[in-house]
C-alpha cells in the first residue's frame, strides 16, 4: 500500500513539474515576443491529411493540396486574434509557398504576408533538406528588425532548425544563435 502511494504521489510531483516547465516555457516565449528582435517559426493550422502532400499535388493549385480545415481557418483566426490583444509588434511575414501556410498565414490578419521558398516543405522537397535548412538559418540570422518576423511553415522544418516538433499552430520563437534558432519558448494559442 505505502509503494502505491509513493507511486501515485510521484506521478502527480511529475505532473506538476511538467505543468511548470510547460508555464515556464510560454512566458520566456511572451517575453521574448514583447521584447520583438526574435523570430517566431509557427507551424500551419489543422490540415488533416498526414504528412505531405496528395500524389501530382501542384504549389500553383490550391485544390491539388492538403488544405487547411474549418478547425485550422478558426484557429489561425484565434490566433491572430491573441497576438493582436498581446500587442506584439509582428513586423513581416513569410511563408512557406504551400496553400495551408499561406492561408494560415492570412488568417492570422497581421499584415502583408511574402511567400518564401526556403520554407517550402520539407517532407515534400526531401532531395533540397540541406538547401531549404540552410536558407531557412540565413532569414533567421539576417533578421535585424526591431519586432517580430513571424514564419509560416511546416512541422518538419521547425524540428529541423530547432529540433521541436510542434503541433499545428503551435509557434516556437527563437533568437539568432550561430546561424540556426535556438530556441526560447513555445506557444500553444488555440
Amino acid at each position: 500500500m505505502c509503494r502505491s502511494r509513493f507511486a501515485l504521489l510521484a506521478i502527480l510531483l511529475g505532473f506538476c513539474a511538467a505543468s511548470d516547465i510547460a508555464s515556464a516555457d510560454e512566458a520566456a516565449a511572451w517575453t521574448a515576443l514583447h521584447a520583438g528582435r526574435h523570430v517566431a517559426l509557427m507551424r500551419h493550422t489543422d490540415a488533416p491529411g498526414g504528412a505531405g502532400d496528395p500524389p501530382g499535388f501542384r504549389l500553383d493549385d490550391c485544390a491539388t493540396q492538403r488544405n487547411l480545415s474549418a478547425k485550422g481557418r478558426a484557429d489561425a483566426a484565434r490566433i491572430g486574434a491573441r497576438l493582436r490583444s498581446e500587442g506584439i509588434a509582428v513586423e513581416r511575414i513569410l511563408s512557406s509557398p504551400w496553400c495551408r501556410c499561406m492561408d494560415t498565414a492570412t488568417l492570422l490578419q497581421l499584415g502583408p504576408v511574402a511567400a518564401e521558398p526556403t520554407f517550402g516543405n520539407e517532407v515534400v522537397l526531401s532531395d533540397q533538406r540541406q538547401s531549404l535548412a540552410a536558407g531557412a538559418r540565413a532569414v533567421i540570422d539576417q533578421w535585424t528588425g526591431s519586432g517580430i518576423l513571424l514564419v509560416v511553415t511546416h512541422g518538419a522544418n521547425i524540428a529541423a532548425l530547432t529540433g521541436i516538433s510542434p503541433a499545428s499552430g503551435e509557434i516556437v520563437v527563437v533568437r539568432k544563435a550561430s546561424g540556426a534558432g535556438e530556441s526560447v519558448g513555445r506557444l500553444v494559442l488555440h
